[in-house]
């Protein structure tokens, strides 16, 4: 059982303190001292509610990926081997794993219990980061489907484009999760996406914090964060997670 989920996310570990200056900025929260071997891990404090949102200084480009707080991890990883993960590094209290299509994610111990409220911009727009999308390849595109279908137990619905379905957590958790056919082979990437009272607003928020737009789709921009980092702003409701009628 999954009792809490993080997006970690993951930027250069050369350009931190500017990811990390843009992030808080533009989700309304705070970031906590870095902590680990090196300094690479902090968490973004909201001031209500509880965190689910993880800073990580990486090597390379970075992205981003899930954590999932489950009730026994030696179950949890029994189960996440049986569908087709391999354990990349065991620590005490969690576990670093790929999918079957190569994407990263992690099993630990943690608890939350409250999902923190919408960010406001400066024009009272609100905003919430509240959906990973994993982009996937199209020839392990149904197999990667079945399995985060799988690990997690969540809903699995068809979204608005016919390249996407979602999978939709139980009430209390703090994201949901876009699982996007790729139109090339590529390997396996993912990306946070924000849930915008208005779009163009939120837009503009973030661009003054250094983001820039990149391209526009059928109902959601493209964004680079101040290190490059890909994300997407989207017109979804933030309080619910739905497309407007």
């Amino acid at each position: 059982m999954i009792r809490w989920a993080w997006i970690f996310l993951d930027r250069p570990a050369d350009r931190f303190e500017a990811a990390f200056t843009f992030w808080p900025a533009v989700t309304g929260t705070r970031l906590s001292e870095r902590s680990g071997a090196r300094g690479e891990f902090a968490t973004l404090l909201p001031p209500a509610g509880d965190p689910y949102l993880r800073a990580q200084a990486v090597g390379g480009p970075g992205g981003a990926h899930p954590d999932f707080d489950v009730d026994d991890l030696a179950t949890a990883r029994r189960h996440a081997h049986a569908l087709g993960a391999v354990t990349v590094a065991d620590h005490d209290g969690w576990s670093y794993l790929r999918s079957p299509q190569g994407q990263a994610f992690c099993l630990t111990t943690e608890d939350g219990r409250e999902v923190p409220p919408p960010a406001t911009g400066p024009g009272g727009e609100l905003a919430r980061l509240d959906q990973l999308t994993l982009d996937i390849a199209p020839g392990g595109y149904d197999r990667e489907v079945a399995f985060w279908a799988a690990l997690t137990g969540w809903e699995l619905q068809a979204a608005g484009e016919p390249e996407f379905v979602r999978l939709v957590p139980p009430s209390g958790l703090p994201f949901r999760m876009l699982l996007q056919r790729l139109g090339e082979e590529r390997p396996s990437a993912a990306h946070p996406d924000i849930a915008c009272s208005d779009i163009e607003a939120v837009a503009s928020w973030h661009e003054k914090h250094g983001a820039r737009r990149v391209s526009r789709g059928a109902h959601w921009i493209v964004m680079n964060d101040p290190t490059g980092g890909v994300y997407c702003l989207t017109p979804r409701d933030p309080h619910t997670g739905r497309l407007p009628e």
